[in-house]
């Protein structure tokens, strides 16, 4: 069994690349998210998630936080519009650009999403301890914070 694993394993050289082994963990993570929130939750979560954060935001300003195209910002509006998580109205400084806010009810979707967010995590981490879990987001934290923010 042992040389059966062995043979399936990719050469020594990727496996010690930390680039590889965070796309082969993204991937991972991808395809948990999936079995769990389709595309449109997840997009949903991202957009909540900032509203809660940064509070009252413009369509064009949740686009730059998240590196999403404005017409995929608008879609996504429309939707959580449509089931009330959001509401969207016109500056009153600025009648061009619109002022997007969270509801309750967007707040109740977002910790909803939440939960499965925190699952997928659980259960792509599984293999380490807490201690572990924090090293790990705080090495990634300190990656991302020492190169240029790109876009998602």
């Amino acid at each position: 069994m042992a040389d059966m694993d062995h043979a399936l394993q990719p050469p020594a050289r990727l496996r010690e690349l930390a680039s590889w082994q965070a796309s082969k963990v993204s991937t991972l993570g991808a395809r948990l998210t999936a079995q769990r929130m389709p595309l449109s939750a997840r997009a949903d979560f991202a957009v909540l998630a900032a509203l809660e954060e940064y509070g009252a935001l413009s369509q064009a300003e949740i686009g730059r936080r998240l590196g999403l195209d404005r017409n995929d910002v608008s879609g996504i509006l429309n939707r959580l519009e449509g089931c009330r998580r959001v509401n969207r109205q016109a500056d009153p400084a600025n009648r061009r650009r619109n002022v997007v806010t969270l509801t309750a009810a967007g707040r109740q979707h977002l910790e909803e999403l939440q939960q499965h967010a925190d699952a997928v995590q659980a259960e792509l981490l599984a293999g380490l301890d807490a201690a572990e879990r924090r090293q790990l987001h705080s090495l990634l934290a300190k990656l991302l914070d020492s190169h240029k923010p790109q876009p998602a």
